[in-house]
């Protein structure tokens, strides 16, 4: 298959990521395309121009409308922040380009549905950057799951805490803002955590929740005052899966102390299955086979036995780490492009996961339990 030209829309950390994340996967899982990088945008120009010599882009340019549009470009990688997804995707959709666009997918479940809808209808590629249920280890958990080492799921408990808006003194910033960022820790980490409920034990029928803003107004930048936080930083709910068990998700912007603390537990009739993402190569599981004096959870160690850790390194306890999930992320892109799959989780699989995050947020107004069917 010819070389896919790569345009790559903002140069933050994400975008340094999926720029690491193209150039390395060709190397690192064969079987997929190979990549060259055609044109980088951001602004201003000279800032977009450094960058590109930086990553190793060809060209750079400050019109995301007209990287879209570049003939040499057939994936579309949006980095940009929440707001300015749906029109880039949708554009690039329009365009017959195949897209990587960076979660959540937009700052409304309307936009999100219109995004799948375009995506269906375009026939193109789509993925969206839930990249840590693209992690080995993890991947290795649904197996066990599905083969019954637990037995039948009888409970699911998951959280997901950062202290990165824990300090009442940060600047206010555009995350703060409705029209800008959309939900805040739902937004940003909650729905994370629902990509893993949803491959652990599947998809959400209904929930009940509540929201809380713990700093509800922060500094400007300029010094001059402050400004209202419009979304929240606490979010929690009760959840009914459509396999008729329950579980509880609760996510938190505010804890300090926490740096990526994305862990669930799955209780099954046969033991339980535990997990840490700030531990992202441990898997924790506990059998209650055997006398009770030999019970006791057993740690697995991520390795080569648990693809496609192997492709990274041969040997197991070396670890793989954020950038490695976004090389197996990509290289799902362009497998699907070359064989015509889909590259899970695309567009329609990320509008489920954030049907649940904005049904959060809709029970957390209004008090009252909801249906994700009704959404």
């Amino acid at each position: 298959m010819k070389s896919l030209g790569l345009g790559l829309i903002g140069t933050g950390f994400m975008g340094k990521a999926h720029a690491l994340a193209f150039g390395s996967a060709h190397a690192v899982m064969t079987d997929c395309p190979e990549v060259h990088l055609a044109v980088l945008c951001d602004t201003p120009l000279n800032k977009a121009e450094t960058m590109a010599q930086q990553f190793g882009f060809a060209r750079a340019t400050d019109s995301w409308f007209e990287l879209v549009n570049a003939p040499e470009v057939d994936i579309v990688s949006i980095t940009t922040p929440n707001a300015l997804h749906y029109d880039m995707a949708i554009a690039a959709m329009e365009a017959g380009k195949h897209v990587y666009c960076e979660k959540p997918l937009a700052l409304t479940l309307e936009q999100a549905m219109h995004m799948r809808d375009v995506a269906r209808s375009t026939k193109v590629k789509t993925i969206v950057g839930y990249n840590y249920i693209k992690n080995p280890i993890f991947m290795h958990a649904c197996r066990l799951i599905e083969r019954g080492e637990i037995g039948e799921i009888v409970h699911f408990r998951g959280w997901v805490d950062e202290d990165y808006q824990a300090d009442p003194n940060l600047e206010w910033t555009w995350r703060a803002k409705l029209s800008d960022a959309g939900l805040g820790s739902l937004g940003d980490l909650g729905c994370h955590l629902v990509s893993m409920a949803y491959c652990l034990v599947g998809p959400i029928e209904s929930l009940v929740a509540e929201m809380q803003t713990v700093h509800k107004e922060r500094p400007l930048p300029n010094g001059e005052g402050t400004a209202q936080v419009e979304n929240e930083d606490v979010a929690s709910a009760l959840v009914r899966f459509s396999r008729g068990i329950q579980g509880s998700l609760s996510t938190s912007r505010s804890a300090w102390g926490r740096k990526n603390r994305l862990a669930w537990e799955v209780h099954g009739t046969k033991g339980m299955i535990c997990f840490d993402q700030e531990r992202m190569n441990e898997l924790h599981v506990y059998r209650n086979a055997g006398t009770k004096s030999e019970q006791g959870f057993t740690k697995i160690l991520a390795g080569p036995c648990h693809p496609p850790y192997g492709e990274f390194c041969p040997a197991p306890g070396h670890q793989l780490g954020f950038n490695d999930l976004k090389v197996i992320e990509a290289s799902t892109l362009l497998n699907a492009i070359r064989v015509d799959t889909v590259a899970e989780p695309d567009f329609e699989q990320a509008y489920q996961f954030e049907k649940a995050i904005h049904a959060i947020a809709q029970s957390a107004r209004t008090g009252n339990r909801v249906h994700l069917k009704d959404l």
